[in-house]
């Protein structure tokens, strides 16, 4: 693990996509992230898609380098050993990271009166607190309305919202606890899913455009808005995309083609300037017809030798196997990746985080912990118990740890 957050705890209770990911961001950089996970697993353990044990290919991918304790959350003895886990002594520790309701023994405030400097990110649905996930956000969001060719709405896969509210909350926290160095105060930080969304729409100018030109964005199929860019079919089955959003990358297309002087007779002919990216996409249409002649006659391999070196912005569609197969960014050529041993999975490709620092910071990747894998070393490491004392919690049926889950 990467040791630039070294020493910082963090104490995470989450389900599914949002929190998780933002622990694991954390955990990646060399927090210190202990997951709390009700005996049994929470609502997300199960979750497809499953390896041939039964195990959870999503759930350990989204918990790689973090450490497990599985509590009794139902029973205040389970809820009292959280609670000391969140509000543990240290200048580098008292961080709560959920994206489940908070209330009760898991309030703010209730947590603030065991420290008063704790530091808790929560994740809601909505700004007023009402529920919400990744997909009933979307579909409000304008996105999928505008995407696809025809009348009919068309969701994308990528939890895209979720995604960037994990990446906000591990950006939080941090500027939270660079905070707390000052003034020594705590924080409630919240976060609504919903506001991600109309942030990113805000912030791509979209609210913008209806307000100031009246104009919603229409479906167009794969066009690039704005911009020069589409899907092409290969001769041999393939799909690539090719973009241009400066004069030199369209300028490297017309070169890699030979089709230089048929295109730059679009121009003139159209009564458009194709050194702009308005010009080029008013006469797409023209453009694309060219195109899309000039790759139905190759194969990818044949295109991918005429664009090397040449500046062309391009990329070929590939599913998720052939992502895996054939893509060598998608290979431990990358540093980012490792093979790791996941329990209940076997080896597998992973990564560790995007991020490079100067200096080789970066370290490998780890393997998501088995449920309740580190009960007891956390109990007796954070909470100073002894081995009978944590003995008699899993007697008590308080604490469990990877004997005792049935999916192991």
């Amino acid at each position: 693990m990467s040791t630039i957050l070294a020493g910082m705890r963090i104490v995470e209770v989450s389900a599914f996509i949002a929190a998780p990911l933002g622990g694991m961001t954390l955990a990646q950089l060399g927090a210190e992230v202990i997951r709390i996970d009700p005996i049994g697993g929470n609502i997300d353990y199960r979750r497809w898609p499953l390896a041939p044990s039964g195990r959870s290919l999503y759930w350990a991918s989204l918990n790689r380098g973090k450490r497990s304790i599985a509590l009794a959350l139902n029973k205040p003895e389970g809820q009292e050993i959280a609670r000391a886990l969140i509000a543990a002594p240290g200048p580098d520790a008292g961080f709560l990271l959920t994206n489940l309701p908070a209330s009760g023994w898991m309030s703010h405030q209730a947590l603030s009166a065991a420290r008063a400097d704790l530091i808790m990110l929560r994740l809601t649905g909505h700004f007023d607190g009402s529920a919400a996930v990744d997909y009933t956000v979307n579909c409000a969001s304008g996105f999928p309305m505008a995407t696809g060719s025809g009348e009919a709405p068309v969701n994308h896969v990528l939890p895209a919202w979720d995604i960037a509210a994990g990446l906000y909350l591990s950006t939080g926290l941090l500027a939270a606890e660079r905070q707390r160095r000052r003034d020594g105060q705590g924080r409630e930080v919240t976060l609504a899913l919903s506001d991600v969304m109309l942030a990113s729409v805000g912030n791509l100018g979209y609210l913008a455009d209806v307000a100031v030109n009246n104009n919603v964005r229409a479906p167009m199929g794969n066009d690039l808005y704005g911009a020069l860019g589409r899907d092409f079919p290969t001769s041999d089955g393939r799909r690539i995309m090719i973009v241009a959003i400066s004069n030199r990358q369209w300028r490297a297309i017309g070169k890699a083609t030979g089709l230089a002087e048929r295109l730059a007779m679009i121009g003139p002919m159209m009564d458009v300037d194709l050194d702009t990216e308005g010009g080029r996409f008013n006469a797409r249409g023209a453009i694309f017809a060219l195109l899309e002649a000039w790759c139905g006659k190759r194969t990818l391999s044949e295109i991918a030798t005429a664009f090397e070196g040449s500046g062309v912005l391009w990329g070929p569609y590939q599913d998720f196997g052939q992502l895996l197969s054939e893509d060598p960014r998608c290979s431990t050529a990358n540093p980012m990746f490792a093979e790791i041993t996941q329990p209940g999975a076997g080896r597998i490709l992973a990564p560790g985080t995007p991020l490079a620092f100067t200096g080789g910071d970066r370290q490998p990747p780890a393997p998501a912990p088995a449920l309740g894998q580190d009960s007891d070393a956390v109990l007796a490491e954070v909470l100073g118990l002894s081995s009978a004392a944590i003995g008699k919690l899993h007697d008590a049926g308080i604490v469990a740890g990877p004997l005792s889950d049935t999916a192991a």
